[in-house]
């Protein structure tokens, strides 16, 4: 009995330091899309090429490391229709859309890049303009991937889109879901094979002693 309580708890260990291991999640460094409604960011449901925004309409870009979009940052600073479009008065056959630009942070950032200070803009473009659109006619240079991802806008970052990075040390890291445990997962499991190893024997020195 004392034997199976002992493996009991090195299993119980065991599940822990693998779970560990796994939970240093990878998250994704890339550039999220928002649409403001009241006081509040809702994650959009659609992407920016597809996204139709109407004269008025508040919508936010933030860059970050997230793992998903329940975990995503929400773009910081003020989202006033008003404040943001105040010089751009309006016009015939034209809408406005405010845009928030948010860079994130520096730890955010890739590798060598420095994050410029977030800004606003409004975009004053055709009734059927896409959100894409707006972002265009004053954030360019944008660069998108052969999926047309979004990876960069007015420039930053100069590299990169959507890459994997791990949570916890910041660097691209290559998506396998095949990758075996890490170096310090091995190491722990080899710890507890020594202290089942160990308990085994004092259990048997005890039974012919």
């Amino acid at each position: 009995m004392r034997f199976r309580r002992i493996a009991a708890l090195l299993l119980a260990a065991l599940f822990l330091l693998l779970n560990t291991g796994q939970a240093q999640a990878a998250g994704y460094r890339y550039w999220s899309f928002w649409e403001r409604g009241g006081n509040a960011w809702t994650y959009a449901t659609q992407g920016p090429a597809t996204a139709r925004p109407a004269d008025g309409d508040v919508q936010g870009f933030r860059f970050s490391v997230s793992e998903d979009s329940q975990d995503a940052s929400q773009p910081r600073g003020t989202a006033d229709f008003t404040t943001i479009c105040a010089d751009t008065p309006a016009r015939d056959g034209k809408k406005r859309v405010a845009l928030v630009l948010d860079f994130g942070t520096p730890s955010d950032a890739p590798s060598g890049e420095t994050p410029p200070p977030a800004r606003t803009a409004c975009a004053q473009i055709s009734p059927d303009a896409t959100t894409a659109e707006a972002l265009a006619s004053v954030a360019k240079p944008l660069r998108y991937n052969t999926n047309a991802l979004l990876c960069a806008i007015a420039g930053y970052p100069e590299k990169g889109c959507g890459e994997q990075v791990s949570t916890d040390s910041e660097q691209s890291t290559p998506s396998n879901d095949d990758a075996g445990p890490t170096a310090s997962v091995w190491a722990g499991i080899a710890a507890i094979a020594v202290l089942a190893a160990a308990a085994i024997w004092q259990t048997r020195r005890r039974k012919h002693g």
